[in-house]
């Protein structure tokens, strides 16, 4: 999640704010915490040794009956399937400003991560690529990625969220795959892309900066992922902005977005209404709207809402709600043809 960078003085004077994850956190603590998120990995068949010895067992069981002495059923206990499971040491704020919110874990982060999760284990599309994460906060939808990918940008703005963001690569680099490369960099939406390049070695003063070669990869980036990065009008235009320049150059690349309708009342409307969700909607066409596009005529976001009940819960340390869902987007280029013509 990205926000403004404040000063400390303007960071004090606003209110706080606190994500639904962390309510079970311990009351009253400031600064910086850490939690451990379980991740559960899809169950191995049996826990003996292999399936012929469980089918002995189950016909053993078929077989015998037995009491105990005062006549009882004795019953015996099949094994069950096992569960195995790794953590993620995840640092972060329990409660924060609206600009600073990167530093505390969401609900939509969470969902997002169990959906690359799910495509982890039971595809390969993940597997040796180049990803990008926008608006990372503390970076853990991209920390696991680094677990398959070949290279994983995480991106946001400020350095306070960035120095947490690359705190919490640093704690959970041991799960990353031997030839993983996962970078910490500074990406201000407000801004032009390509953003200001470091020639060479980045210094250590400016050390969320872009070297060339790391902007030639992500133009080749195939993978694009963000989580609750929608939930200001000002900010869901900068986003649509520098995703327009990033989808735009470089390899085709698709955009696995997850949000939390978020619901105020409106006077305009008399209603409870999800303003920031309409607006997030109205950057989005479906596949039948962009038919034109393929004839020529302007580029546009295709968007297709992913059924979120299909996804297995692999994080465990919490609840998803009714109101998170999940977005495939594609970005439909102005064709070719139509440019050729208006050079004529």
């Amino acid at each position: 999640m990205s926000g403004r960078d404040p000063s400390p003085a303007a960071e004090e004077e606003q209110d706080h704010v606190m994500s639904e994850v962390h309510l079970g956190c311990p009351p009253g603590l400031s600064g910086p915490h850490i939690s451990h998120f379980a991740i559960s990995l899809p169950p191995t068949k049996y826990t003996v040794t292999d399936a012929s010895e469980y089918d002995d067992e189950v016909a053993s069981i078929d077989q015998t009956i037995s009491v105990d002495p005062d006549g009882d059923l004795v019953l015996i206990r099949r094994n069950k399937p096992c569960f195995d499971s790794y953590s993620l040491s995840i640092q972060h704020n329990i409660t924060s400003s609206i600009p600073s919110v990167g530093l505390q874990v969401w609900r939509a982060e969470l969902v997002l991560s169990d959906f690359v999760l799910h495509k982890m284990f039971t595809s390969s599309e993940f597997d040796g690529i180049v990803a990008l994460e926008l608006g990372a906060g503390t970076g853990l939808v991209g920390i696991l990625l680094g677990r398959v990918g070949k290279t994983v940008f995480l991106t946001d703005h400020g350095e306070e969220i960035l120095n947490n963001c690359a705190k919490n690569v640093d704690l959970n680099s041991e799960l990353f795959n031997c030839q993983a490369a996962v970078y910490v960099r500074e990406l201000d939406w407000m801004s032009p892309w390509p953003p200001r390049i470091s020639p060479g070695e980045t210094p250590l003063r400016k050390r969320y900066t872009w070297t060339f070669s790391e902007v030639e990869e992500v133009q080749g980036a195939s993978v694009i992922v963000a989580a609750d990065v929608i939930y200001s009008n000002d900010l869901t235009d900068a986003f649509f902005g520098v995703l327009e320049r990033l989808m735009s150059l470089g390899s085709e690349k698709v955009l696995y977005l997850a949000l939390e309708k978020r619901y105020n009342f409106s006077f305009s409307d008399l209603d409870v209404v999800a303003n920031g969700y309409s607006h997030f909607c109205s950057y989005l066409r479906d596949e039948k709207e962009c038919e034109e596009v393929k004839n020529g005529s302007l580029p546009c976001f295709v968007g297709k809402r992913i059924d979120i009940t299909q996804i297995p819960k692999y994080v465990r340390e919490y609840e998803r709600g009714n109101d998170v869902e999940i977005w495939q987007i594609r970005y439909e280029k102005r064709s070719q043809f139509r440019d050729s013509c208006d050079n004529d």
